[in-house]
Protein backbone atom coordinates (compact mmCIF):
# COMPACT_ATOMS: atom_id res chain seq x y z
CA UNK A 1 0.00 0.00 0.00
CA UNK A 2 3.10 2.52 0.43
CA UNK A 3 3.34 2.86 -3.60
CA UNK A 4 -0.27 4.34 -3.49
CA UNK A 5 0.05 8.08 -4.66
CA UNK A 6 -1.65 10.19 -1.91
CA UNK A 7 -3.38 14.13 -2.29
CA UNK A 8 -4.41 15.95 0.40
CA UNK A 9 -6.75 18.60 -0.62
CA UNK A 10 -5.89 21.22 2.33
CA UNK A 11 -3.12 20.97 3.88
CA UNK A 12 -4.28 22.61 7.67
CA UNK A 13 -2.32 21.13 11.22
CA UNK A 14 -4.47 18.16 11.29
CA UNK A 15 -3.30 17.31 7.35
CA UNK A 16 0.42 18.51 8.12
CA UNK A 17 0.39 15.51 11.03
CA UNK A 18 -0.89 12.72 9.66
CA UNK A 19 2.01 13.98 6.53
CA UNK A 20 4.79 14.01 9.06
CA UNK A 21 2.93 10.61 10.63
CA UNK A 22 3.04 9.13 7.48
CA UNK A 23 6.75 9.11 6.40
CA UNK A 24 7.99 9.21 10.33
CA UNK A 25 6.01 5.41 9.28
CA UNK A 26 8.38 4.79 5.54
CA UNK A 27 6.09 6.16 3.96
CA UNK A 28 8.33 8.23 1.16
CA UNK A 29 7.25 11.55 0.51
CA UNK A 30 7.39 11.41 -2.96
CA UNK A 31 4.32 9.95 -2.75
CA UNK A 32 2.60 12.58 -1.34
CA UNK A 33 0.73 15.61 -2.81
CA UNK A 34 -0.30 18.66 -0.69
CA UNK A 35 -2.64 21.14 -1.79
CA UNK A 36 -2.86 24.39 0.13
CA UNK A 37 -3.53 27.44 -1.36
CA UNK A 38 -3.47 30.09 0.92
CA UNK A 39 -0.55 29.48 3.14
CA UNK A 40 2.64 29.88 1.43
CA UNK A 41 4.51 29.22 4.70
CA UNK A 42 2.80 25.81 5.10
CA UNK A 43 3.35 24.58 1.66
CA UNK A 44 7.12 25.69 1.97
CA UNK A 45 7.08 23.39 4.92
CA UNK A 46 5.97 20.39 2.99
CA UNK A 47 8.23 21.22 0.29
CA UNK A 48 11.36 21.12 2.13
CA UNK A 49 10.14 17.77 3.73
CA UNK A 50 10.11 16.52 -0.14
CA UNK A 51 6.36 16.90 -0.60
CA UNK A 52 5.13 17.72 -3.87
CA UNK A 53 3.22 21.39 -3.55
CA UNK A 54 2.86 22.76 -6.61
CA UNK A 55 -0.09 21.15 -8.42
CA UNK A 56 -3.51 22.55 -8.68
CA UNK A 57 -6.68 19.98 -6.63
CA UNK A 58 -7.49 19.35 -9.36
CA UNK A 59 -4.21 18.16 -10.80
CA UNK A 60 -3.26 16.43 -7.43
CA UNK A 61 -6.23 14.49 -7.37
CA UNK A 62 -5.77 13.33 -11.00
CA UNK A 63 -2.48 12.08 -10.16
CA UNK A 64 -3.89 10.48 -7.45
CA UNK A 65 -4.74 6.95 -5.72
CA UNK A 66 -5.71 8.33 -2.74
CA UNK A 67 -7.69 11.36 -2.03
CA UNK A 68 -7.32 13.11 1.69
CA UNK A 69 -10.18 15.70 1.67
CA UNK A 70 -8.93 17.66 4.30
CA UNK A 71 -10.53 21.31 4.02
CA UNK A 72 -12.97 23.35 6.16
CA UNK A 73 -16.24 22.08 5.93
CA UNK A 74 -17.91 25.21 4.39
CA UNK A 75 -15.75 24.95 1.71
CA UNK A 76 -16.19 21.50 0.66
CA UNK A 77 -19.15 21.98 -1.77
CA UNK A 78 -17.03 24.49 -3.87
CA UNK A 79 -13.71 21.74 -3.65
CA UNK A 80 -15.58 19.18 -4.86
CA UNK A 81 -17.23 20.89 -7.47
CA UNK A 82 -13.76 21.30 -9.16
CA UNK A 83 -13.98 17.47 -9.69
CA UNK A 84 -16.49 16.98 -11.78
CA UNK A 85 -14.94 15.81 -14.76
CA UNK A 86 -13.02 13.17 -12.82
CA UNK A 87 -13.87 9.59 -11.98
CA UNK A 88 -13.38 8.35 -8.60
CA UNK A 89 -14.74 4.65 -9.27
CA UNK A 90 -11.21 3.46 -8.89
CA UNK A 91 -9.75 6.37 -6.13
CA UNK A 92 -10.48 5.49 -2.38
CA UNK A 93 -11.84 9.25 -0.38
CA UNK A 94 -10.95 9.69 2.45
CA UNK A 95 -12.77 12.76 4.47
CA UNK A 96 -11.18 14.04 7.62
CA UNK A 97 -14.03 17.10 7.41
CA UNK A 98 -16.39 17.42 10.45
CA UNK A 99 -19.98 17.82 9.87
CA UNK A 100 -20.19 16.15 6.03
CA UNK A 101 -21.53 13.22 6.05
CA UNK A 102 -21.14 9.85 3.99
CA UNK A 103 -24.57 10.96 1.61
CA UNK A 104 -23.24 14.56 1.21
CA UNK A 105 -19.72 13.39 0.08
CA UNK A 106 -21.37 11.11 -2.31
CA UNK A 107 -23.82 13.85 -3.57
CA UNK A 108 -20.81 15.97 -4.31
CA UNK A 109 -18.37 13.12 -5.69
CA UNK A 110 -21.24 10.95 -7.41
CA UNK A 111 -18.80 8.46 -9.47
CA UNK A 112 -16.92 7.63 -5.96
CA UNK A 113 -17.20 3.81 -4.88
CA UNK A 114 -15.13 3.95 -1.75
CA UNK A 115 -15.36 7.14 0.71
CA UNK A 116 -14.56 6.39 4.20
CA UNK A 117 -15.58 9.13 6.83
CA UNK A 118 -12.88 9.77 9.73
CA UNK A 119 -12.91 12.03 12.80
CA UNK A 120 -9.09 12.49 14.39
CA UNK A 121 -8.70 14.82 17.30
CA UNK A 122 -5.89 17.48 18.11
CA UNK A 123 -3.21 15.03 20.31
CA UNK A 124 -3.00 14.06 16.78
CA UNK A 125 -0.50 16.44 16.56
CA UNK A 126 1.83 14.77 18.66
CA UNK A 127 1.12 11.13 17.53
CA UNK A 128 -1.52 10.54 20.65
CA UNK A 129 -4.76 11.02 18.30
CA UNK A 130 -7.73 8.87 18.41
CA UNK A 131 -9.75 8.75 15.32
CA UNK A 132 -13.08 7.55 14.88
CA UNK A 133 -13.72 5.74 11.13
CA UNK A 134 -16.84 5.01 9.71
CA UNK A 135 -17.05 3.42 6.17
CA UNK A 136 -20.25 1.18 4.68
CA UNK A 137 -20.48 -2.33 3.90
CA UNK A 138 -19.29 -1.89 0.46
CA UNK A 139 -16.18 0.01 0.50
CA UNK A 140 -13.27 -1.92 -0.32
CA UNK A 141 -11.76 -3.85 2.83
CA UNK A 142 -8.33 -2.66 1.63
CA UNK A 143 -9.38 1.12 1.85
CA UNK A 144 -10.24 0.54 5.16
CA UNK A 145 -7.06 -1.02 5.80
CA UNK A 146 -5.10 1.83 4.46
CA UNK A 147 -6.92 4.28 6.06
CA UNK A 148 -6.87 2.72 9.27
CA UNK A 149 -2.69 2.57 8.55
CA UNK A 150 -3.14 6.24 7.71
CA UNK A 151 -4.59 7.15 11.05
CA UNK A 152 -2.03 4.90 12.88
CA UNK A 153 0.08 7.13 11.95
CA UNK A 154 -0.95 9.84 14.38
CA UNK A 155 -2.30 7.85 17.22
CA UNK A 156 -5.13 5.19 17.89
CA UNK A 157 -7.93 3.64 15.66
CA UNK A 158 -11.49 3.30 16.42
CA UNK A 159 -14.40 2.50 14.08
CA UNK A 160 -18.14 2.25 14.46
CA UNK A 161 -20.77 0.32 12.94
CA UNK A 162 -23.06 3.52 12.34
CA UNK A 163 -22.20 6.65 11.01
CA UNK A 164 -24.39 8.70 13.56
CA UNK A 165 -21.66 6.94 16.38
CA UNK A 166 -18.99 9.30 14.94
CA UNK A 167 -20.88 12.14 16.52
CA UNK A 168 -20.87 10.68 20.01
CA UNK A 169 -17.40 10.04 19.05
CA UNK A 170 -16.62 13.59 18.45
CA UNK A 171 -18.27 14.21 21.95
CA UNK A 172 -15.71 11.73 23.29
CA UNK A 173 -12.50 12.42 21.73
CA UNK A 174 -12.87 14.88 19.07
CA UNK A 175 -13.83 18.05 21.34
CA UNK A 176 -12.68 16.45 24.67
CA UNK A 177 -9.36 17.73 24.68
CA UNK A 178 -11.01 21.10 24.90
CA UNK A 179 -12.76 19.64 28.37
CA UNK A 180 -9.44 18.95 29.83
CA UNK A 181 -8.09 22.13 28.44
CA UNK A 182 -10.53 23.92 30.42
CA UNK A 183 -10.52 22.19 33.86
CA UNK A 184 -6.43 22.97 33.08
CA UNK A 185 -7.03 26.67 32.63
CA UNK A 186 -9.75 26.85 35.61
CA UNK A 187 -7.02 25.35 38.12
CA UNK A 188 -4.69 27.61 36.37
CA UNK A 189 -6.84 30.89 37.50
CA UNK A 190 -7.40 29.20 40.94
CA UNK A 191 -3.26 28.77 41.61
CA UNK A 192 -2.58 32.26 40.25
CA UNK A 193 -5.11 33.61 42.70
CA UNK A 194 -3.48 31.72 45.77
CA UNK A 195 -0.13 33.93 44.63
CA UNK A 196 1.39 31.50 42.57
CA UNK A 197 3.11 33.22 39.06
CA UNK A 198 1.54 32.05 35.70
CA UNK A 199 4.10 30.42 34.44
CA UNK A 200 4.79 28.24 37.97
CA UNK A 201 0.52 28.03 37.98
CA UNK A 202 0.45 26.26 34.38
CA UNK A 203 3.76 24.04 35.18
CA UNK A 204 1.96 22.84 38.68
CA UNK A 205 -0.84 22.18 36.62
CA UNK A 206 0.45 20.58 33.59
CA UNK A 207 2.85 17.92 35.62
CA UNK A 208 -0.10 16.60 37.99
CA UNK A 209 -2.05 16.38 34.63
CA UNK A 210 0.48 14.29 32.88
CA UNK A 211 1.21 12.31 35.65
CA UNK A 212 -2.81 11.49 36.36
CA UNK A 213 -2.59 10.18 32.92
CA UNK A 214 0.51 8.02 33.11
CA UNK A 215 -0.95 7.20 36.23
CA UNK A 216 -4.46 5.61 34.19
CA UNK A 217 -2.28 4.94 31.35
CA UNK A 218 -0.36 2.35 33.37
CA UNK A 219 -2.93 1.07 35.23
CA UNK A 220 -5.44 -0.55 32.73
CA UNK A 221 -7.07 -3.09 35.10
CA UNK A 222 -7.70 -0.27 38.07
CA UNK A 223 -11.01 1.57 37.41
CA UNK A 224 -10.75 5.41 36.97
CA UNK A 225 -13.40 4.98 39.89
CA UNK A 226 -10.86 3.18 42.19
CA UNK A 227 -7.93 5.61 41.01
CA UNK A 228 -9.97 8.81 42.06
CA UNK A 229 -10.67 7.01 45.49
CA UNK A 230 -6.91 5.56 45.92
CA UNK A 231 -6.15 9.82 46.01
CA UNK A 232 -9.14 10.13 48.18
CA UNK A 233 -9.19 9.53 52.30
CA UNK A 234 -12.31 9.96 54.39
CA UNK A 235 -12.53 13.40 55.97
CA UNK A 236 -9.82 14.46 53.94
CA UNK A 237 -8.38 17.67 51.49
CA UNK A 238 -8.98 15.60 48.63
CA UNK A 239 -12.35 14.71 49.60
CA UNK A 240 -13.91 18.41 50.60
CA UNK A 241 -12.93 19.10 46.91
CA UNK A 242 -14.72 16.29 45.18
CA UNK A 243 -17.74 17.21 47.57
CA UNK A 244 -18.03 20.59 46.12
CA UNK A 245 -17.72 19.20 42.66
CA UNK A 246 -20.95 16.73 43.65
CA UNK A 247 -22.80 19.50 44.76
CA UNK A 248 -22.51 21.22 41.53
CA UNK A 249 -23.23 17.96 39.88
CA UNK A 250 -20.27 17.73 37.85
CA UNK A 251 -21.30 14.17 36.22
CA UNK A 252 -24.44 15.57 35.18
CA UNK A 253 -22.29 19.03 33.64
CA UNK A 254 -19.68 16.46 32.02
CA UNK A 255 -23.04 14.71 30.53
CA UNK A 256 -24.89 17.72 29.09
CA UNK A 257 -21.57 19.02 27.42
CA UNK A 258 -21.46 15.75 25.76
CA UNK A 259 -25.14 15.64 24.76
CA UNK A 260 -25.02 19.31 22.94
CA UNK A 261 -21.57 18.29 21.14
CA UNK A 262 -23.51 15.77 19.34
CA UNK A 263 -27.01 17.45 19.42
CA UNK A 264 -24.44 20.17 17.62
CA UNK A 265 -22.73 17.78 15.35
CA UNK A 266 -26.43 16.51 13.92
CA UNK A 267 -27.42 20.31 13.05
CA UNK A 268 -23.96 20.56 11.50
CA UNK A 269 -24.59 17.44 9.22
CA UNK A 270 -27.87 19.28 8.48
CA UNK A 271 -26.71 22.03 6.97
CA UNK A 272 -23.62 21.57 5.39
Amino acid sequence: MKDKKIAFIGAGNMAFAIICGLIKKGFSPAQIIACNKSNQTRRQELSELGITVNLSNKEAVKHADVIILAVKPQMMSDVCSEFSEIDFSDKWIISIAAGISIHRLETLLPSAKNIIRTMPNTPALIGEGVTGLFAKSHVNLTAKHFTETLMNAVGKCYWVEEECKLNQITAITGSSPAYFFSFMEAMQQSAIQMGFSEQDARDLVQSVALGATKLVAQNPDVSLSQLRENVTSKGGTTAEALNVFNQHNLTQIVNEAMLAVITRAEEMEQSL
